[in-house]
């Protein structure tokens, strides 16, 4: 079994970094997105959407490789979440 750098989301559609290669990964992709605004923003709007949208294609790509298979979820399944708040102490 590979090791997975992400897995699903709780709730929702997604992913959230499981190892620190994936937490590594998404620091970069911040390191990049947030160190260029500047940078980029001097090449115009086209330019700006242009490395915004190859970045984010590329985080994509790396998550749906090294990965869960991406699904929606509605949080833990019934069968596992704890219902003893639930009961009555005696």
């Amino acid at each position: 079994m590979k090791k997975l750098w992400f897995k699903n989301k709780t709730y929702g559609w997604g992913w959230v970094p499981s190892s620190w290669e994936g937490w590594l990964v998404l620091a970069v992709y911040l390191f990049i997105i947030i160190g260029s605004i500047e940078k980029i923003a001097r090449k115009g709007a086209l330019g700006t959407v242009i490395w915004f949208i190859f970045f984010t294609g590329l985080l994509i790509w790396i998550t749906t490789q090294k990965g869960e298979s991406p699904e929606w979820r509605w949080g833990k399944k019934r069968d596992t979440v704890n219902h003893s708040d639930n009961k009555k102490e005696e």
